[in-house]
């Protein structure tokens, strides 16, 4: 029997169970697959980006590192071990049994330092970004759900905040402390942060107010308060999220270079990447590896930040999706 005569009984033997109302067999089937949310296609990118790799590799590390400095750390931090073999106030170089990197001007190990500076470089980037995402939060939501004349003033106050250069903006506020200290560092770079979490919040929460779910909510007769933060609130919070991964890095930044120009803690018993910094500048001449280490932990960690920052954002984008 040639093909087409097979094909054409094949088709015969279908119209006649078809028109018998017999089973008709069984040409196959799809396999049901549950939908993937936003953030579950966003992982299933991010796994696959080895700059998100990269940037994450270099955070966790770095966390880790700040977590358990004191543990590896080679010696203690604030102990004069090398200050009879050095003329004083002259960095130890990187040649001593023991000390691979050598002393600072006070006989200090110098990598125990950085390693403990590791622990207060994350406490205040963290801090300094978690104040300035509270006080975006709320001048955000306040501008977002109210609206009106209330919307006008305080993007008018973000407004004067943006004008003014970040650095040039946390110099003012750190040197309005008369006394300088960790936490003037801190609060000095949240309000800095402030208006950035603010706008961003305030943009997303007014895309939420002109939803279709929003609306349904208040033609129900829900309570602006219960609208606001059960429906608008949640749903606005991922990219102000994410930008606090980029945010971070930026603190880090900042706190070393006020740290370097002598606004942050001026005690050096707890090392900071920033102040040793901005210690090395009078001794760059004579040994540039003080000041070469401090700035290049503070280069990579804030680079690791921005990589998984930058992945996040692209990664957590409906237009990137595919």
């Amino acid at each position: 029997m040639n093909p087409l005569q097979r094909k054409k009984d094949r088709i015969d033997a279908l119209a006649a169970t078809a028109a018998g109302g017999g089973d008709i067999p069984d040409a196959g089937h799809v396999s049901e697959s549950g939908g993937l949310s936003l953030i579950g296609s966003a992982w299933l990118r991010l796994r696959r980006n080895p700059v998100f790799l990269i940037g994450a590799a270099i955070t966790v590390l770095f966390v880790l590192l700040a977590i358990f400095a004191p543990l590896i750390a080679p010696h203690n931090g604030t102990t004069k071990y090398l200050i009879s073999q050095v003329t004083p106030d002259t960095p130890i170089p990187p040649s001593q049994k023991g000390f691979p990197l050598g002393g600072d001007d006070q006989g200090r190990d110098f990598l125990s330092r950085l390693i403990l500076g590791s622990r207060q470089t994350l406490i205040v980037g963290v801090l300094a970004t978690l104040a300035g995402l509270f006080g975006g939060l709320v001048l955000g939501t306040i501008a977002g759900s109210i609206g009106g004349w209330v919307d006008s003033v305080v993007m008018r106050i973000v407004d004067v905040m943006l004008s003014l250069p970040s650095l040039v903006l946390a110099l003012a506020v750190a040197t309005l402390f008369g006394r300088p200290s960790q936490w003037t560092l801190i609060i000095a770079i949240s309000i800095v942060q402030v208006p950035i979490f603010a706008r961003l919040l305030r943009g997303s929460m007014l895309t939420q107010r002109a939803s279709d779910h929003v609306l349904a909510a208040r033609a129900l007769g829900v309570r602006p308060a219960a609208i606001t933060f059960r429906h608008m609130l949640p749903n606005s919070l991922g990219p102000v999220l994410v930008q606090a991964t980029l945010v971070l890095a930026t603190a880090i930044i900042e706190a070393a270079a006020l740290s370097f120009l002598g606004l942050g803690n001026p005690d050096d018993s707890s090392a900071e990447w920033g102040q040793m910094l901005g210690k090395a500048q009078d001794l760059f001449d004579i040994s540039p590896h003080v000041a070469f280490w401090p700035a290049g932990c503070i280069v990579v960690v804030a680079f690791g930040f921005t990589l998984m920052g930058e992945s996040l954002r692209e990664a957590l984008d409906p237009r990137n999706r595919r």
